[in-house]
């Protein structure tokens, strides 16, 4: 034994030094579990290019993966080589590539919205009400920060979003009153978990020895706290999450229902209903790609298939 860590922890190092979040890390951790077991339990170090070729090319034939789930498979296994094994791959000209769907995105009406959103209650109903007030993804929102957001300028920085990038977008004035209490509801709880001895909140990347008071303080708590204390999967540490995502998506399907909504809507179709509601309104597609956090504007301009509707564009012959 010559001390070297497993190919697994070395894949965990290089994830974490890179700044990868916690999801990432499960999801290659994953991929690489199931091509070493596709190839008999080989090393990836003996395999190369015809091996990740083959497998990925089982992903789209016979197990008929989506085009986005093939491609973290592949995202995960060139990682490994690259930045565990120190291997260059060539291009991966072999593979059999899902067809990656080309579909516009499902948006509700905005009676339809709002029908929606009046069955949720609670934190449920906040979180929601962000989603659309605001164009924030779910997990941008369940990962909001006290300190980020800004009441008297009426917005919201938005953190180490899609990309590691910061965006800056709305605060819904409507939301303002629970928002307020919920965040009062919340430092009361958050000085109880420091009168117990606990109160800390993970920091990403270096922040908490740079500054070893801030995880205790106020404004790095989590808007949308979990509702009991967990260990951290990673330190450790004994410290309140935020609060549970799919609790957001599981409360959808039956709010669709009471709703009278046949739509498949999930959380990230407010996004969505979001960006096509505001360019409906008028307003340019420049802002609401800053409010999305797009890096090109093509990718807004999907939302553009509303102006081509009914009244809002092109009338049906059977209408003249």
């Amino acid at each position: 034994m010559d001390g070297k860590p497993k190919l697994l922890d070395q894949l965990r190092e290089q994830i974490r030094v890179r700044h990868y979040s916690i999801r990432t890390e499960a999801v290659y951790l994953k991929w690489v579990r199931q091509f070493i077991r596709f190839h008999g339990l080989r090393h990836p170090a003996e395999m190369g290019a015809a091996e990740v070729e083959r497998f990925l090319s089982d992903l789209a034939v016979r197990r008929n993966v989506s085009a986005s789930t093939q491609n973290q498979a592949l995202a995960a296994l060139l990682f490994l080589y690259k930045q565990v094994l120190h291997i260059e791959l060539p291009w991966l000209d072999a593979v059999v590539r899902a067809k990656q769907p080309e579909r516009l995105p499902l948006v509700l009406g905005r009676e339809e919205t709002q029908l929606l959103l009046a069955q949720f209650s609670g934190e449920v109903a906040l979180i929601t009400g962000l989603l659309y007030g605001s164009g924030m993804r779910l997990m941008e929102a369940v990962r909001l920060r006290v300190k980020d957001v800004d009441f008297a300028r009426r917005e919201i920085v938005i953190r180490d979003g899609k990309g590691m990038k910061d965006r800056v977008t709305l605060l819904p004035e409507s939301l303002r009153p629970a928002l307020l209490a919920h965040l009062a509801w919340v430092k009361a709880l958050h000085e109880r978990d420091l009168n117990e001895g606990f109160g800390e909140v993970y920091l990403p990347f270096a922040l908490a020895r740079k500054y070893p008071s801030a995880p205790c303080e106020w404004g790095w708590q989590y808007v949308f706290p979990a509702g009991r204390l967990s260990n951290d999967p990673r330190s450790k540490v004994r410290r309140r999450h935020h609060f549970d995502e799919k609790r957001v998506q599981r409360a959808f399907k039956p709010a669709l229902g009471a709703a009278g909504i046949v739509k498949p809507a999930t959380p990230h179709t407010l996004r969505h209903c979001f960006a096509t509601h505001l360019l409906e309104s008028g307003q340019d597609i420049r802002t609401v790609q800053e409010l999305l956090g797009h890096a090109d504007v093509k990718t807004t301009m999907i939302y553009t298939h509303v102006l081509n509707r009914g009244g809002l564009g092109v009338l049906s012959p059977l209408d003249r």
